[in-house]
């Protein structure tokens, strides 16, 4: 069952709001088994689905582990059938195209380890060219600046000499990214791109992506479990929650709805719908009087936070303990007997209230 907060999918047969983009009806994905009668028989892991990921949109596909991301992704790209409904690609039918056709309109890149052999990786990115050459599978001067392209756009064109077997795994994503853009696909679906990337990666990659399809008209599919950076990035989100249904919209509307927190709050996790962040559940154990600057403030709330303490009022009489913060950064508690501890880091304060 799909919860969508987006207006339904009415023409299946095409037109010019998909034209470009990807959409279901009614679909159903899961796994072929076999009953004990030997018969064929298929068990759903998600079922009625109508989700649409527009041309110029970076649609990101979020959810718990094992709540289907990979099946349904694996299922779009036509690695897996569908056990029921139709999926759509410019408005042609996935089920009827050419294996030929769909590599010009589908770019695909999964987390399957790849055995790149003795390629380099100019020549492991050009392997997205191949649906546009001819039978010798030459590349022209047209391919080689595609392929080009597609390295420098995801920052590995200083790798391109270098044998693809040497590269770390987040170099080997990068590399494999510029194959899928080397191809010049309609849509693109990649699952966890950015898994092993650092940090400042994580965020370039991602805002090259939606960047992508802004600029190219490129519709643009994401799983990913970097969740805080999709809900401040994606155009729409697709959110598979615990119950199997799939909720999708703008990441303000699934803030909004509960829909976010419903997925992912755990006993000692919490979603914060204001700051779009995750933070500890937990009960505190006592409060703090806490007079600070505004850009010192939130800092002493996460660490006083760790510690199991709430931020109160500086001028709550009834708050014995107190914490303040002067020009020169020194943070300063007041014990509830009137010890005061001068302290020059966060590390020392927290070292401090924890033994009080």
């Amino acid at each position: 069952m799909t919860d969508t907060m987006t207006e339904p999918v009415k023409d299946m047969a095409g037109g010019p709001d998909h034209l470009g983009g990807l959409a279901t009806q009614g679909l159903a994905v899961g796994y072929r088994t076999r009953s004990p009668r030997r018969r064929r028989a298929g068990r759903a892991v998600l079922s009625g689905l109508d989700l649409e990921a527009r041309a110029g949109e970076l649609t990101v596909l979020l959810g718990p582990n094992g709540a289907g991301k990979s099946t349904l992704l694996r299922t779009l790209c036509g690695l897996l059938p569908p056990l029921d409904g139709r999926i759509h690609i410019g408005g042609a039918d996935l089920a009827h195209q050419p294996p030929a056709a769909l590599a010009r309109r589908l770019a695909v890149v999964l987390t399957d380890r790849v055995d790149p052999g003795l390629l380099s990786v100019r020549e492991l990115a050009g392997l997205g060219r191949h649906p546009h050459t001819g039978f010798t599978g030459r590349l022209t001067a047209a391919d080689h600046a595609a392929v080009d392209w597609s390295l420098k756009a995801v920052g590995a064109e200083h790798l391109a000499d270098r044998p693809a077997a040497e590269l770390s795994d987040g170099e080997r994503q990068r590399v494999l990214t510029a194959r899928a853009l080397a191809q010049e696909p309609e849509v693109v679906l990649l699952d966890e791109p950015t898994a092993f990337l650092d940090v400042p990666s994580r965020v370039a990659l991602t805002v090259l992506l939606r960047d992508l399809a802004r600029d190219k008209g490129l519709t643009v599919v994401v799983s990913t479990h970097d969740l805080e950076l999709a809900l401040r990035v994606a155009d729409a989100v697709w959110l598979v929650d615990r119950g199997s249904r799939v909720h999708a919209g703008a990441p303000e509307d699934l803030i909004r709805s509960g829909a976010v927190a419903g997925a992912f709050d755990a006993d000692h996790l919490a979603f914060d719908p204001v700051s779009g962040s995750f933070g500890l559940r937990r009960t505190a154990r006592a409060s703090v009087a806490v007079d600070a600057a505004p850009d010192v403030l939130p800092l002493l709330e996460r660490a006083l936070a760790r510690e199991g303490l709430a931020v109160a009022d500086p001028g709550d009489p009834d708050v014995p303990t107190r914490v303040s913060c002067d020009g020169d950064d020194r943070l300063t508690l007041t014990g509830p007997d009137g010890q005061v501890v001068h302290t020059r880091s966060f590390h020392e304060l927290t070292r401090t209230v924890r033994t009080w």
